[in-house]
């Protein structure tokens, strides 16, 4: 007599359909080419999906949960290669720095619209002539007959060194021609890896269902795959620290978070995390030396490497973005509410500040990760940024944390990147205005959910002792 196998609960056929489903919308959205309000409508809709794939998700019993993470990842991460970059040209300006760096040069001394470097130029990511009138405003012209892909060419570009680094290794391990396939398989081994580190660090700590909020999320193929956005290299060290240091080992953390802000600058926000609870000095140098001496060092080679500064557009993008005069964009849009206009950079400063200085001092040294999404998520609401994969960090400690609201943070600012000329700086506020408010809203309910259990226990016990003296 043969055994009959035991066919899987429904919740988990469910679950696997709502990842099918989540599959087979992120390749159609990816593929049909929208833009603007027709790729956030269906952007949307697949977070809609999402949604219910993460929530069923949460009744799979868990001999079920690592093996359906795994397969998850893996088929949602692979729709961001089915097509070329779709809402971002940045990955156009990572390839032309590696190839830059690869040729022997300081990817800090010269634009892309240098003719120092005009010997460089191919016809992918400098076109010319009858393509550059085919790809219309997707394209800048340089004046000799080539347009290029790459945005903002006349200025020197903005990436720190570990993205640099990246940049030029991915360069070197492609194959001739790849084009943009390089960074979009490179980007999605760096995602992948992420859902494998969190899943390490959430079966000893946490719930591995967790994971899911980034393994699953569809800002993932997006932005970190289709776009392929190095933010995803820094989301990797980042999470890679927080895991060092929540094991206490602060120094080799240090190191790592030193790396992550030099991938990408955003993660020194995640320092007053990563020395939650800590009160001792020995510790706290222990963690922010190692760190600013990594930066340091890596920014060192191309320091006695380059003629100009490394800090490239760094300053310009700053003005650009409006982040030093918030009348001039559609940044700190919730604080300019309630405030004058030339208050809200100071007291975006002093609110993070005050959430810093919270979470050092009562976060849990257990999970820092708390205390790192607190102060992201503030940054992130006291700033309101307009580029969407920015969040791609907030996404994978959502996942450590378990703090779901948070998204909505996430979504806002795709909103005010895809739609952010249409519906003008009310619109961007109150998608901002929104994702904090669930926030807040959650926050109190979470913290009267925890009262009220206190308060049930604490009445529990006082009846018991009365009950006891009395039988006495």
């Amino acid at each position: 007599m043969t055994r009959h196998r035991r066919l899987p609960p429904p919740v988990v056929v469910i679950t696997s359909l709502l990842l099918s489903l989540l599959t087979a919308a992120l390749t159609l959205l990816l593929r049909a080419g929208a833009q603007g309000s027709g790729f956030l409508a269906g952007y949307a809709g697949v977070w809609a999906v999402f949604a219910a794939a993460a929530v069923a998700l949460w009744r799979v019993p868990r001999r079920y949960v690592v093996p359906l993470v795994l397969a998850g990842t893996v088929a949602v991460t692979a729709t961001g290669l089915v097509a070329a970059p779709r809402t971002s040209t940045d990955s156009y300006r990572y390839a032309w720095d590696g190839r830059v760096q690869a040729s022997g040069f300081s990817p800090y001394d010269h634009a892309p619209a240098d003719p120092a470097l005009a010997g460089l130029r191919d016809d992918w990511l400098f076109p010319r002539g009858a393509d550059c009138a085919r790809d219309g405003a997707g394209l800048a012209p340089l004046g000799d007959g080539r347009c290029t892909r790459i945005n903002r060419p006349a200025v020197h570009t903005i990436y720190p060194p570990v993205a640099e680094g990246w940049f030029v290794v991915v360069h070197a391990l492609s194959p001739e021609g790849v084009r943009h396939k390089g960074l979009q398989v490179g980007a999605a081994v760096l995602a992948l890896a992420v859902t494998g580190l969190l899943l390490g660090v959430l079966r000893r700590r946490g719930d591995p269902r967790q994971a899911a909020l980034w393994a699953w999320c569809p800002a993932v193929p997006v932005e970190a795959v289709d776009n392929a956005h190095v933010d995803v290299l820094a989301v990797l060290l980042s999470v890679g620290a927080l895991a060092l240091v929540a094991r206490r080992r602060h120094v080799t953390g240090g190191v790592v978070l030193g790396l992550a802000v030099a991938a990408k600058l955003l993660p020194v926000v995640l320092l007053p995390g990563a020395l939650s609870g800590v009160r001792r000095p020995r510790t706290v140098v222990a963690v922010t030396l190692p760190a600013a001496a990594t930066v340091a060092l890596t920014y060192l080679p191309y320091v006695l490497l380059s003629d100009r500064s490394v800090l490239g557009y760094l300053s310009g993008y700053a003005r650009e973005e409006g982040y030093d005069d918030a009348g001039a964009g559609g940044r700190y849009a919730l604080l300019r509410l309630v405030l004058p206009d030339t208050w809200a950079m100071p007291a975006a400063m002093l609110g993070l500040a005050g959430v810093s200085v919270a979470v050092w001092w009562r976060g849990d040294p257990e999970r820092p990760w708390r205390g790192a999404l607190s102060t992201t998520g503030a940054a992130f609401l006291l700033l309101t940024p307009g580029y969407s994969w920015y969040a791609l960090l907030l996404i994978a400690l959502v996942a450590l944390d378990g703090r779901w609201e948070w998204l909505g943070v996430a979504l806002a600012g795709a909103v005010a990147y895809l739609v952010g000329p249409v519906v003008g700086t009310e619109g961007v506020t109150a998608a901002y205005g929104a994702a904090g408010g669930v926030v807040c809203a959650m926050g109190w309910a979470r913290r009267w959910s925890a009262a009220r259990s206190a308060g049930t226990w604490r009445d529990l016990t006082a009846r018991t002792r009365a009950t006891g003296e009395a039988d006495t």
